[in-house]
């Protein structure tokens, strides 16, 4: 692998441990806002988690090529 593609696969690992935090940051905000909707939040994060995730995966892929 050279040089460009190992920075651009670092940075799609920053970039999706990034918006997973954030996800995970506003959803415990909102679970203390609103305590009786956790359950809808949980489904909301873990959604949005996965589907950061896949992205990333999908790029590191494409990188690796």
């Amino acid at each position: 692998m050279d040089m460009p593609r190992i920075v651009g696969a670092g940075l799609v690992v920053i970039g999706a441990g990034i918006g997973i935090g954030k996800i995970g940051g506003s959803a415990m905000e909102a679970i203390a806002r609103q305590p009786e909707a956790t359950g809808k939040i949980q489904t909301a994060m873990l959604i949005a988690a996965a589907l950061i995730e896949g992205i990333g995966f999908a790029a590191l892929f494409a990188v690796a090529e």
